[in-house]
């Protein structure tokens, strides 16, 4: 542990060596499914019993509103492009532009291949036809995570896309959410949050279509209805707590550095934000700044508990050491706030998304960079990826032999057959050939 004459100790900081044990040291959250296994399990099933009549009891417990019906309709659209300030209306038409222009280039082409003899081998790419978009709602409003899993679905040539989002309490979606859905593509919207909604889109009722696959965050009652009803339905991924981690040399800003952390400790009591430094006089500064910028904030009380318990500043002797931290932790952020980012770039090979360089925030990603800002986290960047347009599509292979192109072949396949035992396998290609 380091001590800084005259810092208050708020974030844990810590000098960093061989023997350091990261998974203990950092105590990452992980979800525990327990306290809440029996309540979404129980949702699930009434829902699949009793759909909207269901629906509508959840909506009324938990969201403190009696509707009347599920689905908005085009008079609430409308009226949302009506009301909806005319600033951010417009900031909301560029960050879809620019997440629409980024994900155009994830798209995947059909192929096939020619061989001699007649044989012909291939690959189809089909839109995965409904999905399921769940978007936080209530008194919180979260357009940018409406674009981040329509747009890409839109792309893909999804045919139905179905979002669902809590109401508020006089029982309406709030504008930002539904223009951005509008303009994104989504073809309808309904009234509903919660593992009920999970269980809606899983299952269908009266009023929403059953989907094929659902994508979007949500608390832990919305993770864990997703983790029950996987196979049922495909989903995204299991998403934690939000984190960041800052690799930072003596060229960092720590005014810019200790903002960067405060805007991941913001998201939840649970969040994590780390920085990774080789200069101990930035750490010390940093330190000094979280203090000061956190009486700043709106959301103090929340930032105050994630950087006291999840915050840590890991002090280095290079940047090299830095980047092994990093891609041992596996951020779901990765800034590299260092002189010459780029010479880094290539270095790093587990992280969810990376930003480069001492002008780009985090939030910048949050919005409107273009980049999905749906992202693996808890170290999963260790083996998935960002939501993307592969997502919303599943890949057909396809084999096609003429006679002389199987006779070819032929005891090569029985060969094969006849090996695992399986001799019915062996006959369905040497019947082509007897007299």
């Amino acid at each position: 542990k380091i001590n800084f004459d005259g810092v208050i100790k708020m974030i844990k900081t810590i000098e960093y060596s061989e023997n350091l044990n990261l998974e203990k040291e950092l105590a990452r959250s992980q979800f525990s499914y327990d306290d809440v296994n029996e309540t979404v399990e129980n949702i699930l099933k009434d829902v699949k019993k009793r759909g909207d009549k269901a629906l509508f009891e959840y909506t009324k417990k938990f969201d403190k509103v009696d509707l009347k019906t599920l689905e908005v309709s085009e008079e609430e659209i409308q009226k949302a492009f009506d009301t909806i300030d005319k600033e951010l209306l417009e900031v909301i038409k560029y960050s879809h532009d620019n997440i629409k222009l980024f994900h155009e280039r994830q798209v995947r082409n059909n192929f096939i291949v020619k061989k001699e003899n007649g044989v012909s081998l291939g690959q189809i790419i089909n839109p995965i036809e409904k999905v399921g978009l769940y978007v936080p709602g209530g008194t919180a409003a979260y357009p940018s995570t409406v674009l981040m899993n329509a747009v890409p679905a839109k792309i893909a040539g999804c045919k139905e896309i179905i979002m669902v989002t809590p109401p508020t309490s006089d029982g309406t979606i709030l504008p930002s959410l539904l223009v951005a859905a509008k303009i994104a593509g989504v073809d309808r919207i309904f009234k509903v949050g919660g593992a009920q909604s999970i269980a809606a889109l899983s299952y269908g009722t009266e009023s929403i279509p059953k989907v094929y696959k659902i994508v979007g965050p949500g608390n832990i009652y919305v993770a864990m209805a997703k983790k029950m009803v996987y196979g049922e339905v495909s989903i995204d991924m299991i998403a934690g707590p939000s984190e960041v981690l800052i690799i930072a040399d003596d060229s960092a800003n720590p005014v810019h550095v200790a903002a960067d952390l405060l805007s991941q400790a913001e998201h939840d009591k649970l969040a994590a934000s780390i920085l990774v430094t080789n200069s101990k006089e930035l750490a010390k500064n940093v330190a000094e700044q979280l203090e000061i910028q956190l009486k700043e904030l709106e959301r103090e009380e929340i930032a105050r508990v994630s950087i006291e318990t999840q915050g840590r500043i890991i002090v280095t002797k290079t940047i090299d050491e830095a980047i092994k931290i990093s891609n041992e932790i596996a951020p779901e952020h990765l800034e590299l706030a260092v002189s010459n980012p780029f010479e880094l770039l290539t270095r790093v090979k587990n992280a969810g998304s990376i930003f480069m360089g001492h002008n780009t925030p985090e939030p910048l990603g949050d919005y409107l960079a273009g980049p999905n800002h749906t992202l693996p986290t808890s170290g999963t960047a260790k083996f998935s990826s960002p939501l993307s347009v592969d997502d919303f599509i599943k890949k057909s292979s396809f084999i096609y032999y003429s006679k002389e192109g199987l006779e070819e072949v032929k005891d090569k396949v029985i060969k094969f057959a006849e090996s695992e035992g399986l001799t019915a396998h062996a006959c369905s290609v040497s019947k082509r050939f007897e007299k």
